[in-house]
């Protein structure tokens, strides 16, 4: 018997959904606040969605997929275009690297794991971003901005683990 449209519609709704929940969370990390300097020290949201569905589902989160995420993420936020998008593809190649390492981990590892590679994707755009500039940025909000991305990864990590869990097993 062969599987009925809505079927099908479900199962590409579910394949699509790491890729549809990282644009959601770009959304809510540009959310203007009228907070002073709130660009510059929000958690990288997408930075932790593209870690974790590369360790956990690199077939659902394709190589394109995290380039039209970088462009969006810096025409929506008012970065330097490429910026966001070579840092996530680097993040991207480094942890399929290391994705067996990763597998069957504790959370503790996955973070410690995450932490490090994000300080490497913070020192990148640090570098990317002086060079544009032409002169060395202040690196003090992309420090924080480190800080508060390592200190809010186990909220989102738990909630795509769900996601994960439930939806798409």
């Amino acid at each position: 018997m062969k599987p009925a449209f809505w079927q099908h519609l479900d199962l590409w709704a579910r394949n699509i959904s790491p890729v549809g929940l990282t644009v959601v969370l770009i959304l809510l990390n540009i959310i203007p606040t009228h907070i002073p300097g709130y660009a510059s020290i929000v958690p990288q949201l997408a930075l932790m969605a593209v870690f974790h569905w590369t360790v956990f589902r690199p077939d659902l989160f394709p190589l394109w997929a995290i380039f039209v995420i970088g462009i969006l993420q810096d025409s929506l936020s008012g970065a330097p275009m490429g910026l966001n998008t070579m840092v996530f593809l680097t993040v991207y190649g480094v942890v399929l690297g290391q994705r067996r390492f990763f597998l069957g981990k504790t959370f503790f590892v996955e973070w410690l794991g995450f932490s490090i590679i994000a300080a490497g994707a913070a020192f990148q755009a640090w570098v990317l971003l002086s060079a544009y500039y032409v002169y060395v940025v202040a690196p003090g909000p992309i420090i924080f901005q480190y800080f508060m991305t390592i200190a809010f990864y186990p909220i989102l990590a738990w909630a795509m683990g769900r996601w994960h869990s439930s939806i798409l097993k």
